[in-house]
């Protein structure tokens, strides 16, 4: 049943914990996140209330922005759709579809259990490709005191979440990355967007680095 004042007072709620957080994590990532996931879920047939409060849930206590601890998003998730009485059923399906859908290294399986966690993780992870994606990099990464670039640090294609965790440069993001989302779309609406997206990551580094190395004079 889609309740929309639970809606919109989800969307006040993680308006104000999020509006103006400078590494890339803002609410308008969120907004950005609910639209596209919105849009997903009407494509394929998913069910709408559950991935709309997901989406608009599914960074507000992100792990990034958290010493690196994995369970307090889904612990503040369910603090607050407890106060909502929104039902058991649906607070533990919104719980584990932010559990589960983190990116967690190169080499780390993270398969979702139901459609709607397959479409909050693609809306998700679309919004981390194309132009809003590189913008998103450099945000986070200055916002971790983290590089550019250093040719010196290798790109690694990490085999654990801990692994993950460490520090990296923006252009390495990319390879360790974002690069490899286009290939772990879950549907077939997000995999065309995907494909969009990538191509104009791959083209701002062939730019990125035809300017690093001084080819363009």
């Amino acid at each position: 049943m889609y309740d929309q004042e639970i809606i919109q007072k989800t969307e006040d709620y993680v308006k104000s914990v999020q509006q103006g957080e400078s590494s890339g994590h803002d609410w308008w990532h969120t907004h950005r996140v609910r639209n596209l996931a919105v849009h997903i879920c009407r494509a394929e047939k998913a069910e709408l209330y559950v991935v709309e409060l997901a989406a608009l849930l599914h960074d507000i206590a992100d792990w990034k922005l958290h010493g690196g601890d994995d369970s307090i998003g889904p612990k503040t998730a369910r603090v607050w759709l407890e106060k909502q009485n929104t039902g058991e059923e649906v607070i533990s399906h919104i719980c584990e579809i932010i559990k589960d859908m983190s990116f967690k290294g190169a080499k780390v399986e993270t398969p979702m259990q139901t459609l709607e966690g397959k479409v909050v993780q693609d809306a998700d992870r679309l919004d981390a490709l194309g132009a809003i994606g590189v913008s998103r990099v450099f945000a986070y990464v200055g916002a971790k005191g983290s590089e550019i670039y250093n040719p010196d640090i290798p790109v690694k294609l990490h085999s654990s979440f801990d692994e993950y965790k460490g520090k990296s440069t923006a252009i390495n993001h990319f390879y360790e990355k974002l690069l490899l989302l286009k290939d772990r779309m879950n549907t077939k609406t997000a995999k065309k967007i995907a494909e969009k997206r990538h191509k104009v990551m791959e083209e701002y580094l062939k730019q990125f680095f035809i300017e690093w190395d001084g080819l363009d004079f």
